[in-house]
C-alpha cells in the first residue's frame, strides 16, 4: 500500500528511474523524460499526499508493486 512519503524521497524515486529535474515553478519542481507524454509535477510539500504519488506513477506507467521495490532499494 502507498503510503505519504517525504517529497525528498520521491524525487531520488523520480532520478532513480530515469526522470531529469527541467525547471521550478513556485514550489512545484518539474521533472521529464524522453518517453512521458506529459511532465511529472512533484509539489514540495513536507508529506506527498498518496493521490499525487499514484498519479505519478500512473504517468509513469509503474505499477505500485514495482514502486514499492524500488523505494526499498533506494
Amino acid at each position: 500500500m502507498i503510503k505519504p512519503i517525504h517529497w525528498k524521497k520521491f524525487e531520488k524515486f523520480l532520478l532513480f528511474v530515469g526522470c531529469q529535474f527541467k525547471r521550478e515553478k513556485g514550489d512545484h519542481r518539474i521533472y521529464w523524460r524522453d518517453d512521458l507524454k506529459r511532465p511529472i509535477v512533484l509539489p514540495r510539500e513536507t508529506q506527498l499526499p498518496r493521490f499525487i504519488i499514484q498519479n505519478n506513477l500512473r504517468t509513469l506507467g509503474i505499477s505500485t508493486k514495482e514502486y514499492l521495490d524500488i523505494l526499498e532499494r533506494i
